[in-house]
């Protein structure tokens, strides 16, 4: 058990308040933000172009994305550790990389964290259908999408992420999906636009997934999970990853030229190419723990920082 990880002897108390804790964190909490902020991003879209904001939809919106999100967490830690790759992860960096070591750690059993999981995409499900019940059946499409993405991704039979498939699921999961069913609560339209706007989100989280799978590197390969960044190596992944920051600062500049965001928005997406740069090199170098975690932060900070930036310009 390495250091913060997860501990028994603190976690495994008697008691409800003890339970619902391990419960919370089972779901890898930090991570929620990369479908928390798509949901905002959307919602503040949606008000741009329609200048009108329903707060009772946004939270909705919100919990069933959250829940969901964090089913799908909580049932990818299940599959991860059937497929023996969380078991041997030697390299991991936690909590960012590994998963959340729950059953490795023996906080919870694979059997406990499951139920948990389908528990939680129950409780979505029960969400987005109350949305149904208030704005129509388009919000089942979008979000039974980004579920059923979400369980492909590590449940066989698709098994996605062994696939070198995982990388484009989670980029439409958290981008457009979220992003355009947030958008179309709030009166939007389905667009090209908004399908653009919320591409460069998707682009921006699927730098998140493909930065925490270096550390993975060796036990997804040792265990056959074969990653998108198993198979093109440090130095391709490099590449592939600064490359897809540069498309999604390119589609910013191709908003600003058709006028849909103005001029400001790109100053902080062109400083966070800095930042692009230096995780890229990390990557490319293979480089120690100390130096991973600024490539990990450095990303997850280009996500949330960008995504909130262009919410703000969506509705300027």
């Amino acid at each position: 058990m390495a250091k913060g990880e997860p501990n028994p002897t603190q976690l495994c108390q008697p008691g409800t308040v003890a339970m619902l804790r391990r419960w919370a964190l089972a779901t890898r909490p930090a991570f929620l933000s990369a479908s928390i902020i798509p949901v905002i991003a959307g919602t503040a879209w949606g008000y741009g172009q329609t200048n009108s904001f329903d707060l009772y939809l946004f939270l909705l919106a919100l919990a069933a994305t959250a829940l969901a999100h964090g089913g799908v967490n909580v049932l990818n830690d299940v599959y991860d550790d059937k497929n023996g790759t969380d078991r041997i992860n030697d390299g991991r960096i936690f909590p960012f990389t590994g998963g959340s070591r729950f059953i490795q750690n023996k906080i919870m059993n694979a059997s406990q964290m499951a139920r948990l999981g389908w528990a939680l995409l129950l409780l979505s499900l029960i969400v987005g259908l109350w949305l149904v019940v208030i704005k129509g059946w388009m919000i089942i499409a979008l979000g039974t999408g980004g579920v059923l993405l979400g369980i492909a991704y590590s449940a066989p039979p698709l098994i996605l992420s062994s696939r070198g498939l995982g990388e484009i699921a989670v980029g439409i999961g958290f981008g457009p999906l979220p992003v355009m069913g947030a958008a179309w609560l709030q009166g939007s339209g389905a667009s090209i636009d908004g399908f653009i706007f919320s591409a460069i989100i998707g682009l921006w989280v699927t730098l998140i997934l493909i930065v925490n799978e270096v550390p993975d590197m060796d036990a997804d390969a040792a265990s056959g999970k074969r990653t998108l960044v198993v198979r093109l190596g440090h130095k391709n992944t490099a590449i592939l990853y600064l490359s897809l920051h540069l498309l999604a600062f390119l589609l910013i500049g191709f908003m600003i030229y058709q006028q849909l965001l103005p001029g400001a928005a790109l100053l902080l997406p062109l400083l966070m190419l800095g930042a692009a740069i230096k995780a890229a090199l990390i990557m490319r170098q293979q480089t120690d723990t100390k130096n991973m975690l600024v490539a990990i932060k450095a990303t997850l900070g280009i996500h949330a920082i960008g995504s909130l930036w262009l919410a703000v310009f969506s509705i300027v």
